[in-house]
């Protein structure tokens, strides 16, 4: 246990249960000191530090109770919970202890990941480039018991999509044609981004009105694409933050109703584009009402017979 005092002091003393132990009186002033526990070391403790007159307070309590489990640490991923070539996955595992070692263990694998001691900090980084289920443990030293495991988290792998095959459109005719599949590496595309216009589904717009469409992906450092159908739509786009983008629809008019969507790929161009987002809906209103319908109740051949009543 360290006593930590204010002011340099030559003398502490620590206090078990509320009885004094034996003073420690060093050869020169320091500014804390360290008593070694051994033994039975469950108790209620306090210190305190030696003045120029006496003694200072109490320290406030410490109670060490008896041999349990370490608290499990919590794992996270960074930025995102997949791999893909082009993108550093990053395994965060954080603790309530400083000075811990840290370990990153992989579901199939019989040996650990580990970190040297966090000197200054409660947690730790690994890099992650393989799919599977990852979680973490820390032990107090080197040779000491470890920790219960954190919760699991999932590492899929993502690897390019359909964007990507060689010669485009040409080799996926070529592959149908010749009963060919799409390579089994290639993944899932990386999960969608989200489209949102003033936090709507759907607007109703006037022609003339300007509108900002905001495409939001799960990480930073990607391009962005706006789609109204299958059209690329080339429109003024600005960004505050490098995991989002504002599409500027300047002036709109009846024609740019229809349902928009917008996805992502990384800088590299290697793997294709992500789903696309949930949609978002604009409909353009000249204000002018729809036409009526005109029909006869009930449904006859156009010529009824005489003296027939007819309900339009």
């Amino acid at each position: 246990l360290t006593c930590q005092a204010r002011l340099e002091t030559p003398d502490f003393q620590l206090f078990k249960n509320g009885v004094a132990q034996e003073p420690v009186h060093l050869d020169s002033p320091a500014i804390k000191h360290q008593f070694l526990l051994t033994g039975d070391t469950q108790g209620r403790y306090r210190c305190r530090s030696g003045l120029s007159t006496g003694w200072t307070q109490l320290s406030k309590l410490l109670e060490l109770t008896g041999p349990k489990s370490l608290p499990a640490p919590w794992l996270s991923m960074t930025p995102v919970s997949w791999v893909t070539p082009g993108l550093k996955t990053t395994a965060v595992c954080r603790g309530g202890l400083r000075g811990v070692t840290f370990l990153l263990r992989r579901e199939g694998d019989h040996e650990f990941l580990e970190v040297p001691e966090a000197q200054e900090d409660v947690e730790a980084t690994f890099p992650v480039h393989q799919p599977g289920n990852y979680s973490c443990s820390y032990r107090t030293d080197g040779e000491g018991a470890l920790s219960e495991p954190s919760a699991t988290v999932t590492i899929e792998e993502l690897g390019p999509g359909p964007g990507s095959w060689p010669h485009g459109c040409l080799g996926l005719m070529v592959a149908k044609e010749f009963g060919q599949r799409m390579p089994k590496e290639w993944k899932a595309a990386p999960p969608p981004p989200v489209l949102m216009h003033r936090g709507e589904s759907s607007q109703v717009l006037h022609p003339g009105n300007m509108v900002t469409l905001t495409c939001v992906a799960p990480l930073s450092g990607v391009d962005f694409q706006l789609r109204r159908g299958e059209k690329e739509l080339l429109v003024p786009r600005s960004s505050t933050s490098p995991d989002r983008v504002f599409f500027h629809l300047n002036a709109v008019a009846l024609g740019d109703g229809g349902h928009y969507t917008c996805r992502y790929r990384l800088h590299d161009n290697q793997n294709g584009w992500s789903g696309d987002s949930a949609p978002v809906e604009l409909i353009l209103s000249d204000e002018t009402l729809p036409a009526p319908e005109f029909s006869p109740e009930p449904e006859s051949s156009p010529e009824p017979e005489s003296g027939r009543a007819l309900r339009l």
